[in-house]
């Protein structure tokens, strides 16, 4: 029977719940198959809710074997149940409790929410809706309740027994060589934040005073064996709980904090209050098996999760419609974490080509929503780059309007206002209006609306004033006629020939940031001596499209002298986006124009790449395809995509071929340095690294070698990968060789492996569909396992745009397959693979017709999950 579309939620019909739960007292007894779990509920009537209304408990695939109230059986006609839910028909008008015993089977349970077991551990996921799957409950964000929970287990298959809290008590249970332990979390907290964690495990730890002087025992658990991947985690959650307190004002509140690695995770790590679990990729590091890259994703979702202790746990959301309030602003948090432990001017550029990539393509696309949706079907997908990214941009935006001081006060102001609570956008912002006596409803437009907004700058120069005029003019692409314009801060300045011109001023320009409130505006600079190259959005101190006038010369002036890395950087990237482009359309030759743009870039490693390697770099990586494809904006054909960047990459290698040999011979690693991950060694690895990709690029037989070279004599992974990346691509004998020989060297390493499915699944080649079909039946990958997917299937569909959208629609069946071979088993997973669909609509007619024809047979399959019918139809709708 083919699936139903699924229900629609909306925010409009919120409503508080009708009863609330003080207590909760959990029973987990577990097994494999057979798993009991007794919860006993202490509940009252809301006052605020309706009179005498039913108690509706959701549930998802449960079995209930017993349920009583107050002690007394509950009589079958005064419930109803099934495996989706409870409903006592008459509860008490009072309070009361209510206990309940269900059964699971936590090895069946292949979705890896709720309560589940995998690789001998026993492992829970409870966000969004997860909890529900363990007992029949209120499982909103809203039912804010204290937990116990006693977890029982076989001793010899888990003898590590964790949940959320500070431990209680610990014992056998006699005869039966089983043992428990019991957890209490103090503070109230919705379901979503439940965990426990059974298994083999072994344990690294140390202590941490935090500022008010109460001692904290840190704890990371991994696989046994190891402990010594755990090293590098476990410091990143000391100094996340040390900046936190500096930055924030925020101390860690219970007496143990656990970070739990598993290896069969749908997510990246989860908050879990006291009990954070995390994917093993975000986990465990080594030189021999981590890249440099791996060492700072574990060092921002070690801190993103932690720092969801207060953004997210202590102040958590009303409802899944203000999920932006903890994840967008974690985002920010983390991210100005991260700027502060590595390059805070390099850490800014991930952050805006992460924003470009994935959540620019979003906005442009059928899946685009708001920051704080209106609706959703399936909430769960909506774990996305506009409620994470676009909502830490708002944030950041809030900071530029109102300063620093304005806001720590104001962050103040809103955990001591709603600590304990369940809050909304509204309560966040309040915040903020009550330090600074601003009203930021106006403000508050950047969540209610999908879309990125458009400005157009244009510049005029009076010399005989010595005045320079600033136009500005904001659209926001599908927006109504009536709708009215954002609040945008503009961090602005301007450059001349030779330099910033600091002497250049505006009464309108408030340290350094213009505010444009109105579709229109403009603001005039005095003391301007020659006409001047504009910087707008310096640091993109908004999340918008800009659109400028400026040319390859003015840009290549800002790359030269702005004093804000972000736009000088940004300067290059237009340059490149402009010369591929043109040559992507026919409109150009591989040569016109380039030749100054290598020009620029050779000066500019002459003076900077030493200076600072990890920037350097970042300027000599070009736009990706999808932004390529961004920019040229409708009717794209991969193919000359590719090719126009290839071209570019060529241009690039061949100008500066000397000079980025030099580079790579002065920022080797001397013999026999040991490894550091910090951010200085890691920013010469990537330049090292970026002039290995050109050099390649220019000379295939040259790459070669150098990339052989690099590999034989690779001390860490990092250049190891980084040799193997480049010599993939470059067919030939070498390639295959090298790919056999790493994935001899790390059969026996999953996280590794996963980079090195990765890899071929990017391959920009005809035989690369082929070849994943091939890896399929690898004795390492499993649909089972959401890393493994990732890795092979994932990185096709995302990474590699001219085999995936092959004009025969072979690559769009591949995904296909993958997505209905694993909607089964776990949904999620599934659903996430489909939004690699999201840009079909901007595909030249031949491929966005085999794209639709694979969706509409998508949408037509029979029992599909409301996961994926969500996602293809919206796909198809948009």
């Amino acid at each position: 029977m083919r699936t139903e579309t699924p229900p629609t939620v909306r925010l409009e019909d919120y409503r508080l719940s009708d009863h609330l739960i003080d207590r909760v007292e959990l029973d987990v007894r577990l097994d494999p198959h057979d798993t009991r779990v007794t919860a006993t509920l202490a509940l009252r009537p809301n006052p605020a809710g309706r009179a005498a209304a039913p108690l509706v408990l959701d549930g998802d695939d449960l079995t209930l074997l017993a349920l009583e109230c107050d002690g007394q059986a509950v009589a079958p006609d005064a419930y109803r149940a099934d495996a989706s839910g409870l409903t006592l028909h008459r509860p008490p008008q009072r309070p009361f409790t209510l206990r309940i015993e269900t059964r699971l089977d936590p090895t069946a349970n292949t979705k890896l929410m709720g309560l589940y077991r995998s690789s001998g551990v026993y492992c829970t996921q409870c966000e969004a809706d997860g909890f529900r799957r363990i007992t029949y409950f209120l499982d909103r964000p809203d039912v804010l309740a204290v937990y116990t929970t006693r977890i029982e287990a076989d001793r010899d298959s888990a003898p590590v027994l964790l949940g959320n809290g500070n431990p209680v008590e610990a014992g056998d249970v006699p005869g039966t060589g089983r043992h428990y332990a019991v957890w209490h979390d103090p503070l109230p907290k919705p379901a979503y934040l439940f965990a426990l964690v059974g298994g083999r495990l072994d344990r690294v730890a140390k202590s941490f005073t935090t500022m008010e002087g109460r001692a904290v025992e840190i704890a990371v658990y991994v696989e046994p064996g190891k402990g010594d991947r755990a090293a590098y985690a476990l410091d990143a959650v000391e100094r996340s709980m040390a900046w936190d307190e500096t930055a924030f004002g925020r101390a860690y509140d219970l007496d143990v904090f656990n970070v739990v690695a598993v290896s069969d995770f749908n997510m990246g790590a989860m908050e879990n209050k006291g009990l954070n679990i995390f994917n093993d990729k975000f986990v465990l590091a080594s030189p021999e098996t981590a890249t440099d890259a791996d060492y700072a994703a574990i060092e921002a979702i070690i801190a993103h999760e932690y720092f969801h202790n207060w953004s997210g746990n202590r102040v958590t959301c009303r409802d899944w419609f203000q999920l932006c309030l903890k994840e967008g602003l974690t985002v920010f948090r983390d991210q100005e974490f991260s700027s502060d432990m590595r390059s805070r001017a390099v850490h800014r550029i991930a952050e805006v080509r992460n924003l470009r990539a994935r959540q620019f393509v979003e906005d442009a696309g059928p899946l685009a929503h708001p920051v704080r949706p209106k609706q959703y079907a399936e909430i769960n997908n909506f774990y996305t780059a506009t409620v994470y990214e676009k909502g830490a941009e708002i944030v950041r935006m809030l900071r530029t309007l109102i300063g620093e001081p304005a806001f720590r006060a104001g962050m103040d102001r809103y955990f001591a206002d709603n600590d304990g609570t369940a809050a909304t956008v509204e309560d966040f912002l309040s915040a903020f209006e009550a330090v600074t006596g601003r009203d930021l409803s106006s403000f508050a437009e950047w969540y209610e609306r999908p879309g990125t907004p458009r400005v157009a700058v244009s510049g005029t120069y009076d010399p005989a004033a010595r005045t320079y005029r600033l136009a500005f003019r904001q659209t926001r692409p599908g927006a109504g006629a009536d709708a009215p314009p954002l609040v945008i801060p503009v961090r602005v300045g301007l450059v001349g020939a030779e330099g910033p011109l600091d002497g250049a001023t505006s009464g309108r320009v408030e340290a350094g940031v213009f505010v444009l409130e109105a579709a229109e505006d403009a603001l005039t600079f005095e003391n301007v001596a020659d006409e001047p190259v504009p910087s707008p959005f310096r640091g993109f101190s908004a999340p918008v499209r800009v659109e400028s006038p400026l040319d390859a010369a003015a840009r290549l002036t800002l790359l030269r002298h702005d004093p804000d890395s972000f736009n000088r950087w940004e300067a290059a990237q237009r340059v490149a986006l402009g010369l591929m482009a043109a040559q992507a359309r026919g409109e150009a030759s591989e040569d016109a124009g380039a030749d100054a743009f290598v020009a620029a870039l050779d000066a500019f490693l002459d003076t900077e790449a030493l200076r600072d390697p990890a920037f350097a770099a970042q300027i000599l990586t070009l736009p990706g395809e999808g932004e390529l494809a961004d920019e040229i904006g409708t009717d794209t054909d991969p193919d000359a995509i590719f090719s126009a960047r290839q071209a570019l990459r060529r241009r690039l290698g061949a100008g500066l071929r000397e000079r980025l040999t030099r580079l790579r011979e002065t920022l080797a690693e001397p013999a026999g340095a040991a490894f550091s991950p910090d951010a200085a060694s890691a920013g010469r690895r990537a330049l090292r690294n970026a002039a290995l990709d050109l050099i390649a690029a220019a000379d295939a037989e040259a790459g070669t070698a150098l990339a052989q070279a690099q590999i034989e004599a690779a001390t860490n992974m990092t250049d190891r990968l980084a040799g193997l990346a480049t010599l993939a691509l470059l067919p030939g004998e070498a390639r295959e060789a090298a790919l056999t020989a790493f994935a001899g060297r790390y059969a026996d390493e999953p996280l590794v492996l996963d980079k090195w499915f990765a890899i071929q699944a990017m391959i920009p080649e005809d035989g690369t569909v082929t070849r994943i079909r091939r890896l399929q039946t690898h004795p390492a990958f499993a649909m089972t396992n959401p890393n493994r997917v990732r890795s092979l299937i994932g990185s096709f569909s995302l990474a590699n745009p001219t085999q995936f959208n092959r004009p025969d629609g072979a690559g769009f069946d591949l995904l296909a397959e993958a997505v209905l071979a694993i909607d089964g088993a776990n949904p999620q997973l599934a659903a996430r693979l489909m939004t690699a669909f999201g840009p079909w609509r901007r595909l030249e007619p031949g491929r966005r017709a085999a794209a639709e024809s694979v969706l509409r047979r998508i949408v037509a399959t029979p029992a599909l999950s409301r996961d994926v019918t969500d996602i293809a139809t919206r796909s198809l709708a948009g």
